[in-house]
């Protein structure tokens, strides 16, 4: 993309989230044909009933990074409020829309539109100096603590400790590489689980039932790296586009149904390290190949430092309040549209009583490809 392009593209925003000065410095001094423009698309219909209602939809991240740039958002509907906010105290971008009474006629109904651009995110590692005990910053510390559903204590310490004692594990690459090659060695990938999973790490170690879609297989990765001392994270979002390595971990143009999360490790000097075991498995498993092919054993190597950037990230938000007034609002993370009506809220995954269609389509210099 030529960079009068870019220009143009950021002008087509009603609502938009401004760049930090590094940021526009950045992308605006960059090579952008090596970044892919996408418009995310929501469409979303609320039953009439009930007196009031919320919705909640999860944008992408707008936090400066090298793989990820939000350019704006717009909106339109019959909502008697909405706007372009952040979820509660947290710095994750939401879309908040709010319907007081009954519509006059229909269904409540929005729609929201994203520019995003994402480049090929990657570290070389081969080469990374063997650091051990590195002080953390301040900033990063909190993501060694426990969630509710990756808890860092009993069983889940001890599987962390077996695993880096097993392999002689010192440095936290090594580490990491090996908590990493465990979840893909125990791991199973099920096309039949629910929605991406729940991640209950403790319940899949106590039952031994290693499987699950990619927040079960991620959150196993993080809630191990985090009972080692290694800051790790999920990075909840969406696919947006055909993968280039393999058919069944890519989705373009309908995509109300490819939620996505990955993983990362924080490290010394490097910053947040992307691994993504999950698709490892998945394409194992959807492809039937065994971890012994060549194609998956590809993949491992380059998926431990690697995000392929058919995928954005919406945040790594998790325990959180939709709704700080209302306790069952609550949720682990946040990577599907939420709503409520009356203060009850619905069922994300059942498409029959919660109605939404996401798309994407890329944009080629001012438009789009289809």
């Amino acid at each position: 993309m030529k960079r009068r392009d870019f220009i143009k593209l950021i002008g087509t925003s009603v609502l938009s989230f401004p760049a930090s000065s590094l940021m526009a410095k950045q992308l605006l001094s960059s090579d952008f044909s090596n970044w892919t423009s996408y418009r995310l698309s929501y469409q979303v219909d609320l039953p009439a009933k009930g007196n009031s209602a919320r919705l909640w939809l999860p944008l992408p991240d707008t936090n400066d990074s090298s793989f990820q740039f939000t350019q704006g958002s717009n909106w339109s509907g019959n909502a008697s409020k909405a706007s372009f906010s952040t979820l509660g105290a947290s710095p994750f971008p939401a879309f908040k829309a709010e319907w007081h009474g009954k519509p006059k006629s229909g269904q409540r109904h929005v729609s929201v539109s994203c520019i995003v651009k994402t480049s090929h995110h990657s570290f070389d590692l081969a080469h990374y100096p063997a650091i051990k005990n590195s002080a953390l910053p301040n900033s990063i510390k909190h993501y060694i603590n426990p969630t509710h559903l990756k808890p860092t204590n009993g069983i889940v310490r001890e599987t962390a400790h077996a695993i880096l004692k097993e392999k002689h594990a010192e440095t936290t690459v090594q580490q990491a590489k090996a908590i990493y090659d465990w979840v893909i060695d125990n791991a199973q990938y099920d096309e039949n689980t629910r929605g991406r999973g729940q991640g209950d790490v403790r319940a899949m170690l106590e039952k031994n039932e290693l499987n699950g879609k990619c927040v079960d297989l991620n959150s196993l990765f993080v809630a191990l790296a985090r009972a080692a001392n290694i800051p790790a994270r999920n990075q909840y979002g969406i696919r947006v586009n055909e993968s280039s390595l393999h058919d069944s971990i890519g989705q373009y143009g309908d995509i109300s149904q490819s939620q996505h999360c990955r993983a990362e490790f924080f490290l010394a000097g490097h910053g947040w390290i992307p691994v993504n075991p999950s698709d490892v498995r998945q394409v194992s498993k959807l492809e039937k190949l065994p971890l012994d092919d060549t194609k998956i054993m590809q993949l491992r190597e380059k998926f431990f430092g690697s995000w392929e950037m058919n995928w954005l990230t919406f945040n790594h938000a998790e325990d959180l309040a939709l709704n700080p007034g209302n306790a069952t609002s609550k949720l682990p993370f946040f990577m599907y549209p939420q709503a409520e009506i009356d203060g009850k809220l619905l069922d994300s995954l059942d498409h029959e009583n919660f109605s939404y269609k996401i798309t994407s389509g890329e944009l080629v210099g001012t438009g789009a490809k289809f």
